[in-house]
Parts: structure tokens; C-alpha cells; sequence
């Protein structure tokens, strides 16, 4: 594969568009009653018409067999090889950076979940039941009194259950393992140091655990917090218009996913909060940016929750609304995910997902609709990620040829 300093010599700032449409975990498994899965069980002509004019195959985000998180997912995407130490951010900072955070330099930065837990601390639900957003507001109002030894404590809601926990203080230490078990009937787990020179945070993390667990104690479904991510600020990633030559806006409903977009290097823009609406931002702006990344949240959070239905909905949702980009005419346009989440596993999972990319100059294949049984025979075959954001570029005629 090539490295990002040979596509920063190659690449070259040109009028052409780009679209990248992340359905976020679109990837799915089989319905035990039909044998389809959600992608196939939906109505998607829009999408199928892309299909059989493009090309396509299957992607891998982080390596055959890896589970990818959402934060490694995006970086493939964006053409950044989430194995390299430098790209892999931990989601707290994102999350942080997604709401518009401060973050100073040292600041450690956690995702946090309001979660429910029984009389015996197990836990019966990760999300506790994916709370109104307004309803988390005043949860961390409640929690951004805790005060702890050696840091200041700043606790700020970000959408439904989720929340940021920062702390800044001197020599904090992000090797601190998740406190989430990430399964049912565990109990929260206490935050433990991977090395010695995080033992004296990994006890401030667990005298806020504490308190919290204290100053919940009388909420219901909301009693307890999950903490993962641990990430300190600022990590280390080269701005996409300095390595691809791109002037690239992200369009995001959900806040993470801004976090990361700023990562990279890109322009924010108001999503608004529904898929129509983040189309339409595409249209408002099409003429200032080059490259525009429009993420899709409503597959993954279905996925997760196991609702094959809704998840088909989303799908044919964003099927419907798929003219309004079409119709901008860009001269490249990638649908793709981040990653599946099948609703038949409520998660992440290792499988390929569905790749299409349609351009004036591609080589169409075969494939005659989207979906995961059909772009297993598509031209590009099961290829790694990072290599989208080069073929793209390639499409819009954006780079240069390598050597003589």
C-alpha cells in the first residue's frame, strides 16, 4: 500500500467532487425467517442503480477478523491506517471534541454511558434505555459537582445516554482499561492502570466512580456510569487537505463523528437531525468544498439494539433521500460503512462491508444491486479500506501519476 507521504506528492487540488455516504455498521447477517439481511431485505432502487453503474466490493476497516470500533473504522475511511500508533484516538477525545469541548493540552478525555444497574451491581442495561438527551443534561449537572483529588472534573452530556468525562490536571495517563464489560449481568468493572505510571490516575478515575455511583444511587433506569475511551489531547494526525490536497466538510448529526471529522482536518457543518436534512447541507455548500464526508447513524444504533426492522427503514430512508445527492451530480460518490452491526449479534462485527463507488471513469462490473451477497463478486473483491480515499482521488482525476 502507499504511505501517505507519497500520496501527499501525488496529489493535486482540482474542482472535481467527492461524496463519501458512511452508513454507519451498515453490514448485517441473515434473518433467520427470510435469509436476507437488512441491506437486502430493503427497498434501495437509488442505491442499487449506483450499484450497477459503479464498482464494488467488500472493504475491511482494520484487518480480516477485527471487530472495529467506530473511531478505527472512519480512520480507514479517510485513508488513515488505524494500526499506525499515531492514528489510534481514543473516543473520549472525539467525543469531547464532537460537543465542542476545550480541550487543553494533557487534558484526559473519557466517553462515559448512563447505565442501569440491579440490587446486586450487575448491570441489566448498557445504555439505561438510551435516555432524552435532556435528561442527560441534568444528570452531568448532578455529576459536574464531584470533586477529586489531583484534577479538575468537567462532566458534559453529548446525546441520549452519552456523556464526556475530562480531566485536567498534571501527568494524568490515558493507559487505563474500559470499566465497561460491554455485556449484561457483569458488574462494572474498576478502572485499572496497564503500567505503573498510570496507577495514580487510574485512582482518580475510581474516586469519581465512586461518588458517582453514590450521587446516582436514587435514579432510575440512570444509577451508574460505563467509562472507555481513555484518551489524552492532542493526538497526532496530518490534516487532510495537507496529504490529500482536499477542502473537506464533514456532515454529522451525531457528535463523535464531528470529533473525529475535526481530527482530520474538516470543516464542520450544521447537520441539522435528520437524513434530509444532512442532504440538504451538502447541497447548501456544494460549491465551497471538494470533498464531503455525510454520515448515516441510524444504521449502527438499530443495529445495536437488534431492530432488524428499523434497520431496514433507515436503509430505505436514506434510498429515498438518495436523489438529492445523486442530482448534485459529483464526479465521484463511495457508499460504504465503518463497519457491520448486525442485528442479529446487538454489535460491531468482523465482516466485510458493502463498497461502491461511482465515477465517469470507473470499470463497472457485474453487480447489479447493493448489498453484501451481490458486492462479494464485485471487481474490487475484499480489499482494506485505506485504499478508498486513493481510488476515489484517482476517480476525480486528483492524482498524479508515481514515477517516470
Amino acid at each position: 500500500m502507499i504511505s501517505l507521504e507519497q500520496i501527499k506528492l501525488l496529489a493535486e487540488s482540482t474542482p472535481s467532487k467527492i461524496i463519501f455516504l458512511v452508513m454507519d455498521g451498515l453490514g448485517g447477517l441473515p434473518h433467520p425467517d427470510t435469509g436476507k439481511t437488512e441491506l437486502e431485505s430493503a427497498r434501495r432502487p437509488n442505491l442499487n442503480r449506483l450499484a450497477k453503474d459503479g464498482i464494488c466490493g467488500l472493504s475491511t476497516t482494520v484487518s480480516t477478523g477485527i471487530t472495529p470500533g467506530s473511531a478505527p473504522g472512519h480512520l480507514a475511511i479517510f485513508g488513515y491506517n488505524p494500526l499506525e500508533p499515531n492514528y489510534q484516538i481514543g473516543r473520549g477525545v472525539l467525543e469531547a471534541l464532537g460537543i465542542g469541548f476545550d480541550l487543553k493540552d494533557g487534558d484526559l478525555a473519557i466517553r462515559g454511558n448512563f447505565c442501569t444497574i440491579d440490587k446486586a451491581g450487575k448491570i441489566t442495561d448498557r445504555r439505561a434505555g438510551r435516555i432524552p438527551t435532556e435528561v442527560c443534561e441534568e444528570l452531568c449537572a448532578k455529576l459536574s459537582k464531584i470533586k477529586v483529588k489531583g484534577a479538575q472534573t468537567f462532566v458534559r452530556p453529548v446525546k441520549e445516554h452519552r456523556f464526556v468525562l475530562v480531566f485536567r490536571g498534571k501527568n494524568l495517563a490515558d493507559d487505563i482499561e474500559d470499566t465497561d464489560p460491554q455485556k449484561l449481568g457483569a458488574a462494572p468493572l474498576p478502572a485499572k492502570a496497564k503500567r505503573p505510571a498510570a496507577k495514580a490516575t487510574a485512582a482518580i478515575v475510581n474516586e469519581f466512580l465512586d461518588s458517582a455511583r453514590k450521587a446516582l444511587a436514587k435514579e432510575h433506569p440512570t444509577n451508574m456510569v460505563l467509562l472507555r475511551g481513555f484518551a489524552k489531547y492532542p493526538p497526532q494526525v496530518p490534516p487532510m487537505s495537507e496529504v490529500f490536497k482536499l477542502k473537506p466538510a464533514a456532515i454529522a448529526v451525531y457528535p463523535m463523528y464531528r470529533g473525529l471529522a475535526k481530527v482530520v482536518g474538516m470543516d464542520i457543518l450544521n447537520a441539522g437531525i435528520s437524513i434530509k436534512d444532512e442532504f440538504a447541507t451538502v447541497a447548501k455548500h456544494y460549491k465551497k468544498y471538494d470533498f464531503f464526508f455525510i454520515h448515516i447513524k441510524g444504521t449502527d444504533s438499530s443495529g445495536e439494539d437488534g431492530d432488524f426492522a428499523r434497520k431496514v427503514k433507515v436503509i430505505e430512508e436514506v434510498d429515498r433521500e438518495l436523489p438529492k445527492l445523486t442530482g448534485l451530480k459529483p464526479d465521484v460518490i463511495v457508499v460504504t460503512a465503518d463497519h457491520s452491526t448486525p442485528a442479529l449479534l446487538k454489535g460491531h462485527s468482523w465482516h466485510p462491508v458493502p463498497f461502491l463507488l461511482c465515477s465517469k471513469y470507473c470499470r463497472r462490473d457485474d453487480v447489479k444491486e447493493f448489498s453484501e451477497s451481490a458486492c462479494a463478486h464485485g471487481a474490487l473483491g475484499v480489499f482494506p479500506a485505506i485504499d478508498i480515499v486513493p481510488l476515489a482521488l484517482a476517480n476525480a482525476l486528483k492524482l498524479d501519476k508515481y514515477g517516470a
